[in-house]
């Protein structure tokens, strides 16, 4: 081999590494590589029930990462996605235990999506109309509607849902449906409508995006909407999948949440994501969290060591970022 040609062989896979550092796929191909070198060492990693299981994590956990995307792509945050999945949770219960009978399944559901929405319009509009930070209006609203979810059940739990409504949860069609749905609708928005480019083009430059005549507020409004009805999407499949509603539903799962969104390529500084990263982000979280359970490592083990993967997504963001500035 000539040295011209090595050099030319050395500079494409230079290239090809750059593009797959660059790419949303990388995180796809760390997560395979990540399955593949744990199976053989952890008993049931690969087993059918255990890749069942990590499925039934994912759906809801990708639900509501989708609403938070499109928020995180304009440059805000919603710290208040999983109060509003434990109030949408408690209320459609309560609603539909009400007779004694576990009936009006139909009626619950529809609060709770309505619920939902109405909860992300009112963080739109204090972060629109006030124009408050998106970090203390979606903390306030987190501690608001998580303390007035407890003080509604009195921290008890609510059983004796109807089994029409568990199966949302429960039933792997129906749950990848209601995933699959506005995932792939998400999808579209961003990647083919103005809508989406409005909203790319806010997260990149705000004030810009204004002079040029995009309606800034009511861009930024409608993504705290959709992340509001993502919420409650993810509360539907929660709640039906553990039989019971809980005004402590999806605590544990607001790191999980914004960081598989990070770890998937949805940039800190907005203008950057898309729904198929974040989709590969929330996979590999929950297939790191199901072999850190699998270990049997303490809890706060298993917390260090997401936390330190998402400070480095975080890093690797800021990384990214300069790597695309310069190649541009």
């Amino acid at each position: 081999m000539t040295v011209s040609s090595a050099a030319s062989v050395e500079s494409s896979s230079v290239a090809l590494l750059r593009r797959l550092f660059l790419s949303n796929y990388l995180v796809l191909v760390l997560t395979v590589l990540f399955f593949i070198s744990l199976a053989p060492f952890t008993p049931g990693f690969a087993s059918a029930n255990n890749l069942l299981g990590i499925l039934a994590y994912l759906l809801p956990l990708f639900i509501a990462a989708i609403g938070l995307t499109a928020v995180m792509i304009t440059g805000g945050i919603d710290l208040s996605v999983t109060s509003i999945i434990a109030l949408t949770s408690v209320v459609g219960a309560r609603i539909m235990t009400a007779d004694g009978s576990g009936g009006s399944a139909a009626f619950g559901l529809c609060a709770m999506i309505g619920l939902g929405v109405a909860l992300g319009a009112m963080n739109g509009l204090t972060v629109t109309v006030l124009r408050l930070p998106a970090f203390i209006v979606t903390l306030v609203s987190m501690m608001f509607l998580s303390g007035f979810a407890i003080w509604l059940t009195q921290s008890k739990n609510i059983d004796q849902l109807p089994q029409a409504f568990l199966q949302l949860g429960k039933h792997l069609p129906f749950a990848l449906t209601i995933t699959a749905v506005p995932g792939i609708a998400v999808h579209l928005l961003l990647r083919k409508t103005v809508f989406g480019r409005w909203l790319y083009a806010i997260g990149q430059n705000a004030t810009t995006a204004h002079i040029s005549g995009i309606p800034t507020r009511l861009i930024t409004f409608a993504a705290y909407v959709l992340s509001g009805f993502c919420a409650a999407l993810a509360s539907v499949l929660l709640t039906g999948r553990l039989e019971t509603a809980s005004p402590v539903l999806g605590r544990e799962i607001l790191l999980d949440i914004i960081g598989a969104t990070v770890i998937g390529g949805t940039s800190l500084f907005g203008g950057r994501g898309t729904i198929v990263g974040t989709f590969f982000g929330v996979l590999f979280l929950t297939v790191l969290d199901n072999a850190l359970n699998l270990l049997n490592l303490s809890q706060f083990s298993i917390t260090i060591t997401k936390g330190s993967v998402i400070l480095f997504a975080a890093v690797l963001d800021t990384m990214r970022q300069r790597i695309a500035r310069q190649t541009v």
